[in-house]
């Protein structure tokens, strides 16, 4: 499982407040980090049939202006799972992607992370920009999704269970994402 994200790069900056040294840490967290681990993977995982999951994000298919790099990267990371799927598919290795929304992690929840950052941005104080994520994210279920149940997606998704099921993106966003 290749899980890594955010990073302490990440902040709600667009493009042009994004420098060439910003853009070059994030990829080599998000993206280029999966690369090199599923690199060194993939020979075992071929000899006994193995599975690959990537945590992406929503990012990847709803680029926010701020975090600019952080989506271009996620967005690469779905397109690896995809290739990487296709590639290796035929020699046993499944590999999906799970591409969650706002989870309750530091990253939100911190008032120095992320998610302080932004609710500073918006002047607004970080508990109660919390507590109005899921109306202003407009998320269906009217809840952030806990850590617990992306975990549950990602173990279903490397067992055997799930022994059909591979190039995927499996979003897991309370129905934020609104798209086909």
């Amino acid at each position: 499982m290749n899980n890594v994200g955010a990073g302490d790069d990440v902040e709600p900056v667009g493009f042009l407040d994004t420098d060439d040294t910003r853009w070059t840490r994030v990829f080599d967290l998000n993206l280029l980090n999966a690369v090199r681990t599923t690199r060194a993977a993939v020979p075992s995982l071929i000899e006994r049939s193995g599975s690959i999951v990537n945590v992406s994000s929503i990012n990847s298919r709803l680029p926010a202006a701020g975090p600019v790099a952080y989506s271009a990267a996620k967005a690469a990371l779905t397109a690896l799972g995809k290739s990487l799927a296709e590639e290796f598919g035929p020699q046993g290795v499944r590999v999906n992607t799970v591409s969650p929304g706002v989870v309750r992690t530091s990253i939100w929840e911190d008032p120095d992370g992320f998610g302080g950052k932004v609710a500073a941005g918006a002047g607004a104080e970080h508990a109660a920009f919390l507590q109005q994520i899921p109306e202003a994210f407009a998320i269906t279920t009217g809840r952030i999704t806990e850590p617990e149940e992306v975990a549950a997606l990602i173990v279903f998704l490397l067992s055997d269970i799930a022994g059909n099921i591979t190039g995927t993106d499996h979003v897991i966003d309370g129905g934020t994402v609104k798209t086909l």
